[in-house]
């Protein structure tokens, strides 16, 4: 049995989408476990949730960017796809933080790192993007830790 919570809630999901005869959810839930299923190979461990959620943030993250390059492309079908691709991905990620405990987590980071200038970047990522991956946009995150140091 699956020491991750969310791998197991993943699963459980898969079959009840086969029983419904939900294809299209189905599909979106082999890929993620797919996902999951290839790492877990590849470097002979069982992953924890931790771990899930920075694969399914990966897999959002393409999906937002197949969003940009389609949408430029004038390939509305293919957006529809992505979105309800990326809608499905979204319902197994924590929930997003605000904007304020964005914010307040990197005045916390920049504080805790003794961070002045933008060289100190680097420390201040790693101390945000434990607590903050999968509940924002890291280049966001980082768009913003740059116009604090700048």
């Amino acid at each position: 049995m699956p020491d991750s919570a969310l791998k197991s809630r993943l699963l459980s999901d898969m079959k009840s989408s086969m029983k419904s005869g939900d294809k299209g959810r189905l599909l979106v839930i082999r890929n993620m476990l797919s996902a999951i299923k290839q790492i877990e190979v590849d470097e002979r461990i069982e992953l924890d949730d931790a771990r899930v959620i920075v694969v399914l943030d990966k897999m959002s993250k393409q999906r937002r960017e197949s969003i940009t390059q389609f949408t430029t492309a004038g390939r509305d079908d293919l957006v529809q796809v992505e979105t309800t691709e990326l809608e499905i991905i979204q319902e197994y990620m924590p929930e997003a933080l605000s904007d304020d405990e964005i914010n307040s987590a990197i005045e916390d980071a920049i504080s805790t790192s003794a961070a002045s200038s933008i060289k100190d970047m680097g420390k201040v990522m790693g101390i945000l993007k434990p607590r903050l991956q999968g509940r924002a946009d890291m280049g966001k995150v980082s768009q913003l830790i740059k116009s604090r140091l700048a």
